[in-house]
Order: C-alpha cells, then structure tokens, then sequence
C-alpha cells in the first residue's frame, strides 16, 4: 500500500480494452461521444506526463505527440483545487486547455481527476474552524499547493458547511467549464482515498465539534434509542450530547470500534458521494464518475463501502515499493538482502494478484476493475533510488493484474519526477530521451490485448468456487484491540496464498452480500480470525451451509460479540453448536525456533503452551498443522475429530443439513506465509478436494481466465524458481492462439507451452 507516493496533476497510462478493433485503428475525433456513463467502445492506452508543479506547455505537448506514436490515445490530467482557485470564486482553468485540446486533435481521450484535500489557503483564513482536529483537541494545521507529500492530506474537515460548500461550488465551476469537450472521458474523486493523518501528524482525526454531532447522529440511526446504545454498549449515558469518543489510545471498548468503523466508511462515505453527486449534476453527458485508493485494506469491508459511493473503485499499486511482511519467512528481518525469486514471487502473488481479486470483488458485479496508477519505472523516495522496472517485471505485472480482473492500467508517470522525494523516480521514460525498454513492453502487451478488448476491457472474469469472507465489524474490533487486526488481515492474505498457490480461484466476500444462494455460487467459505461475531451472521452461515455449503472457521470465533463484549463459553454459542463442541482450553502457543514474529515474551512460567503440530486424524489422517498465536481445544458433543493435539481435540467437523462446517482450534492462514511448508499446502488442498472444488492448475502452471461469451483467454503462469514445460489439451478449443508468449508448438489437439521462472502468457480461444 502507498503511504507516502502521492499523484498530482497531470497525465497517466491508461489500458482500457472495450471492445475487439484492430489496434492499427485510431480513434477520430468524430467519436467522441459519452452518454449515459458509458466508457468508450475502444481499448486505450495513456499517460500520465507530470505532476505539480508542471513543466512547460511546450514539454507537455511534444510527450503527448510521442505517446500517440507509441500507440497512446488517452491522458490524465489532475485539478488542484488550491491552485486552480487562489482566491475566492477567482478560477485558473486555462493551463488545461490547450493540453485537452491538443489530445483532442490527435484523437486521444482525457481522464481528469480532482485533488480537493489540497484547499486554498483562503479557505482556512476565512474559516478557521475548517480544520480537522486531533486527538488533543488542536487543529491539524496543513495546508499546501504542492502534490507532496501527500496531496494536502488530511484537508480540511467537510463536517463543516462552508468547506462543504466551498469544494462543491469548485467542482460545479470546472465541470460545467470542461464539459463542452466531449474527449473528456471520466472524472475521479479523489486521489488516493484517505487522509493518512496519524501516518503525517501522529494524531486520529477528527476531533472537532461538526464531527462530534455527524457521529452522535450516525450512531442515533445504528442503535435508534440512548438506551438501546447504552444496553450494547454496557454504558450509562444520561443524554447524547455527552457520548464521544475518548482521546486515549483504543483497548477494544466499543465506543473505539464504533468510531473508528464511522470514520472509517460513513465519514468518508458522505464526501465521496457529495463530490459524485456535484460531478453529476454537471455534467451533460453524465460520464463515469469514480475514485482511487493508495491500496486495498485486506480484511475490511471498507473498499465495498468505497465502490457504492461513485460508478466504481480503482486502486494504486507499487509492487516493487513494498515486499514482505514483517512476519512473513522471507522478511528483510530475517532475509536479506533480499532473494530475487521469492521478492519478485511476493510482487506478484501479495502485491498484485490478491490485491487486485480483492478490488474486483470489492466493486459490484459487471463494474469496471481499474489499476488507476501501475508502476512504470523505479520507485524513489528520499534519495533512495528502487530498481528500475525491466521489460520482463512490466509484462509480469499487467499480466498478473489482468488474471485478476483487471480493465484498466494506468501508468505512473511518462516522464521522470522534479519534485521532491520522488524527484527522478517513477517514469516509463527517462528524464531524457522518447523511448526505453519498459515503455515499449508496456505498449506490446497493450496492444496485443486490445486486439481481445472483449475478453479484457470488461470485467469478465468468472465468479470463483471459494471464497475469503470479509467483516468489516470483526475488522474495526480487531483494529481498536491491541492490532489483533494485523492477525486478521495476515491469515487472509496467508488463505489467498495457499489457494493460489494451489490453482484455485478466489473471491472475497463481504457478509454484507451472503444471501440464500450463497450456496449455489460458493462450495466452501473461509472464515479467518472471526475474533468479533455476532450471533445473527453466524446464523448466516449456518443458513449457508444447511443449504449445502462447506466453512472452514478458523479459531477463536465469537470470543467476543458484535458489541466487543465477552461471549460466555468464550465462543459463539451458534458457531459451538454447529460444530457440535464445547470450548475445553484457550492458550498462547510458542512459536517454532524460540522466534516472536507475533508472540510477546512470557510474564511467566507456564503462560503459554510449547510449540505445537496438531496430528491429522479420520479422514484428514496424515495431515498436520502447525498451531499459531493461540491453540484452542474442544470437547466434542456431537462433532467429530478431525486434528489432535497430543490427546485433546484441537479441530473438528460436523453436518449441518446439507453441508458441514470445518472449526479449526488455530490460525491455519498464518502458515500461508509464515512457516511456510508443502504440508499446510497440501492441508489447503485436502479442504478443497472435500469441497468439490477442482484446481485450474495445469502441471504446475498456474491458469487464471476471463471469459465472454465463447470467447475464453487463460492467463498462465510459471509461479515456480524453475522452467517448465506442459502440454495443454485444445481438443475443446477452436483457434487457439498464443497472444503473449514465444515458446508454443501446436499439434493433434494437443498444445505444448514453455515458460520461464514467474513469466506469463495468454492464450485465448473460441470455446
């Protein structure tokens, strides 16, 4: 996730596939035509040339005629609010112009894009009480006209009517000034979707009294009455106006997790859709509106809240900014320097693939899935200079990307940053010259995939058999309660790794949208850390598996309820009696190798339990799991055993209607990543063996696919240190044809393809 890369004004790559033309065609200005929220019937690729302060026109517009000749037909430009109003009601649009019209002559679509947290300084003069407030009651004082450090994050606090008002009459104003050009294609709300002021300022927000009144009136549509709330919250509040939240550091008290979750999802939520409803307004042609995050947040359902706040949700990413966890078995704390097949393994399975299946689950059904920033040449921050991408990391990424769903790549940045820590950094070109290697992989693979815009423009690829559930109270419980939230996030991602390690599609899934056919669409469920539950979702799941369903659960599930509170039993009662167990023991585990990834060091002899490998028993005889963080043990009344710990009951199993729940007494997820072995591999696969969910993998290639009708593409992938070779059977397929790849020999139906270690190749066909 980007922390502190922050995006400007000005342009970036966009690969929008729409719909299957020929990629010597360019698109004449004549067709600029959008009604109705629709994207253009047209695969585009873009760039985003600079960001502010901006370069010259003139260096500007000569970028633009070289991307045109390298096959790019669409831009980026971003508004700055603090800069394009300087004085109020004062606008400065025309250094736009020229560059949108330009675009348009050389028939290339605009995508523009709203910086709203960098506000003018008049704005804080003329109201002071605008700004946000922290913990310690003081004002966050931050205002800028520079992209960086982060975009004017956190801006002013939009609680308060007038900055409310002020950022919508700004955003009426250029709308209603751009939108006599038609190549303007869609509008986006906000750079990077945050305000990151612990990360810059060391303080939550926000504190101030219009925030204060907005969370007494959300909670007052939560619970309805003082009373209910202070019934859930075991309180005693004499009136509203004295519950608030409190200035200490979050210990898991309701009141934590309640205010967190609100601004978290309803705070942001009333700005997004405010600035979505201006655009609208507008804008005659009513074209898409959306916004981008700096990354996804696995294990909160916030992104679902994102995504159905504007037409859709894209993401940033940076896969060579950031490499392992801290706990993971390769972590630069126990590696290093770091080893280049596991670093670029983890860019592409952690950074890219789940994260991006993460994105497109997290956007409604048939909704566009865009990469809205993609890295294109070597990250910089401060004087520290990341590798330089080659032509081999480019094709790796979009590719990766597009297996997950991907519709829209978009490159960060054509030419090399002035600015600040990321002066030099970031560019698909040089800060001198018109073409480098990774500029010219990244046209090759865009325009081989535009030739297949109808398999890759649109969100084609199939919903999965399994899927990861997402809760975003369980999420806001974990984030207030002693980070019990890096857990979470950690044996999610952990589950995503062992399934597509293993070949399997995966989907996450909000327990928001679990229904009565839940069943129909998901063989197996995964529920990771559910440390906060409450009784009316697990009779969710147990209508999801009455109705033929199967639930991996991983340990303590609902040792706290919904309200933060302890659940007697120190389990939930609909969980235990599903499983049909009683929980006998709950105890820390070391551990393997004296290491403390996670374990904090023992108050005392006895605290916690040696380390422990739970012994596989019935029909999971042979199989072992290592227990991590805690190891929880059941009597069984009326379950059935399926993991021992020595002689106690450590996992069982149990029918319920049609289906059957699986309750494990640990965190399997954690040994995705953590001590990591073939074992907890092959433990995945025995799950999912007994689901009756078949593996897409072909030998040890990896094939993830996007279909549209009978038109069907594969993305493979050699996940493995190794080359290989595997023969692939087309007796269904008809034209099979190797888009992206160099090594394929086709004969008597059968195919036979030649990867090397952690390259990609697509092959597509009419089925």
């Amino acid at each position: 996730m980007r922390i502190t890369k922050i995006c400007s004004s000005a342009f970036m790559l966009l690969v929008i596939p729409m719909l299957l033309i020929s990629c010597k065609h360019q698109l004449p200005p004549t067709e600029f035509k959008l009604t109705g929220g629709t994207l253009p019937p047209t695969f585009l690729m873009g760039s985003h040339l600079c960001r502010y302060p901006m370069p010259s026109t003139k260096e500007m517009l000569a970028d633009m005629d070289n991307l045109k000749k390298h096959g790019f037909n669409l831009i980026k430009l971003q508004t700055h609010w603090a800069v394009d109003e300087p004085l109020e009601g004062k606008y400065e649009f025309n250094r736009y112009d020229s560059l949108i019209q330009h675009a348009k002559e050389l028939g290339m679509y605009i995508y523009m894009g709203f910086t709203l947290e960098q506000a003018p300084a008049w704005l804080y003069s003329k109201y002071p009480d605008c700004r946000m407030v922290g913990k310690n009651g003081l004002p966050v004082k931050y205002e800028t006209q520079y992209t960086l450090p982060a975009d004017g994050k956190p801006g002013p606090c939009y609680d308060h009517p007038a900055a409310m008002e002020k950022q919508l009459n700004y955003i009426n104003a250029f709308v209603k000034h751009y939108s006599k050009y038609e190549n303007i294609l869609v509008w986006n709300t906000w750079q990077e979707i945050a305000y990151w002021a612990e990360g810059l300022f060391g303080s939550d927000i926000c504190y101030c009294e219009n925030t204060q009144e907005h969370f007494r009136q959300w909670l007052k549509t939560k619970y309805g009455t003082l009373e209910n709330l202070n019934r859930c919250w075991g309180a005693n509040f004499g009136e509203w106006k004295q519950v608030a939240p409190h200035r200490q550091s979050p210990i898991g008290m309701p009141v934590d997790k309640d205010f967190s979750y609100f601004m978290e999802n309803d705070y942001v939520a009333q700005t997004l859709k405010a600035r979505y409803q201006a655009i609208k307004e507008a804008d005659p042609l009513k074209r898409p509106v959306f916004a981008h995050k700096g990354g996804v947040n696995i294990g909160s359902g916030q992104d679902w809240t994102y995504a159905r706040c504007e037409d859709f949700m894209g993401s940033s990413t940076y896969p060579a900014w950031s490499s392992f966890r801290s706990w993971d078995d390769n972590a630069g704390s126990r590696v290093y320097p770091p080893k280049k097949y596991e670093s670029l393994y983890n860019e592409m399975w952690s950074n890219l693939a789940m994260c991006f299946d993460y994105l497109r689950c997290a956007n409604p059904d048939k909704n566009p899935v865009w990469a809205a920033e993609f890295q294109g040449g070597p990250v910089m921050s401060g004087f520290q200079k990341g590798r330089v991408p080659s032509a081999d990391d480019i094709r790796r990424w979009m590719l990766t990307v597009m297996s997950s769903g991907v519709t829209t790549i978009s490159f960060w940045v054509t030419r090399a940053e002035i600015i600040a820590q990321e002066n030099n950094g970031f560019s698909l070109l040089d800060s001198k010259g018109d073409s480098t290697e990774r500029l010219s992989e990244a046209s090759r693979i865009g325009l081989a995939l535009r030739d297949h815009s109808e398999l890759f423009a649109a969100p084609t690829k199939p919903k999965a058999n399994v899927g990861i559930i997402i809760n975003e109270d369980n999420y806001q419980f974990c984030k207030s309660f002693y980070e019990t939230d890096m857990h979470l996030s950690y044996s999610v991602r952990g589950w995503y790794h062992l399934l597509w390690r293993n070949g399997y599609p995966v989907d996450f899934v909000n327990i928001t949208d679990i229904n009565d056919h839940t069943a129909d669409q998901y063989k197996v469920l995964i529920l990771p850390f559910p440390l906060s539950l409450s009784d009316k979702f697990a009779l969710q799941m147990k209508d999801y598996i009455s109705a033929g369903g199967n639930l991996i659960c991983e340990g303590a599930a609902g040792r706290l309820n919904e309200n933060c509170l302890s659940v007697r039993g120190e389990i939930s009662p609909v969980i235990a009696g599903m499983a049909g167990v009683e929980q006998k023991s709950f105890i820390e585990v070391a551990e393997p190798g004296n290491e403390r990834r996670w374990t904090p060091r023992e108050r005392t002899w006895g605290e916690f339990a040696p380390v422990t490998y739970l012994q596989g028993t019935g029909a999971f005889e042979g199989s072992k799991m290592l227990a991590n963080f805690y190891l929880q043990t059941f009597t069984c009344k009326g379950g059935t055993p399926i993991f021992k710990a020595g002689t106690e009951v450590a996992a069982c199993e149990n029918k319920v209607g049609k289906g059957r729940i699986w309750l494990l007494g640990t965190f399997l997820g954690h040994n995705g990543t953590a001590y990591y072995s073939p074992s907890t591999l092959d433990l995945c696969e025995k799950f999912m063996k007994l689901s009756g969910v078949e593996s897409q993998k072909i030998g040890q290639l990896l094939v993830q696919k996007r279909i549209n009708g009978n038109k069907e593409a594969w993305i493979i992938t050699n996940p493995t240190e190794t080359d290989l070779t595997e023969t692939i059977n087309c007796g269904n397929m008809k034209n099979p044809l190797l888009v992206i790849g160099d090594n394929w020999h086709l004969a008597d139906g059968k195919g036979k393809l030649s990867l090397k270690s952690l390259d990609v190749a697509v092959l597509v066909f009419d089925k």
